[in-house]
């Protein structure tokens, strides 16, 4: 099973320049390709965001769900989904 679908894959197509000062990435294989190099992380919920940034030791503390939704390194794939890139 691929780890990234094809909504995901078009998710960071669109959107990642949000991270990236230019497009890293032209087609849903390169996509595919650099997303598993940066082991980025497909979180089911805003909770698995929360933890995974938890987890990575970033400092919570005083941030809202907005606060995150806004970090650079979250896509919102638009069906409830989130993709996580470490720039």
């Amino acid at each position: 099973m691929k780890e990234y679908d094809d909504k995901v894959l078009q998710c960071f197509l669109e959107k990642q320049e949000q991270l990236f000062p230019e497009r890293v990435a032209e087609t849903k294989e390169e996509a595919e390709e650099f997303l598993e190099e940066c082991m980025a992380v497909v979180a089911d919920s805003i909770k698995e965001v929360w933890e995974y940034f938890d987890e990575e030791g970033v400092d919570l503390d005083g941030m809202g769900e907005k606060d995150i939704l806004e970090a650079e390194e979250v896509f919102e794939v638009g069906d409830g989904r989130f993709l996580i890139v470490e720039g």
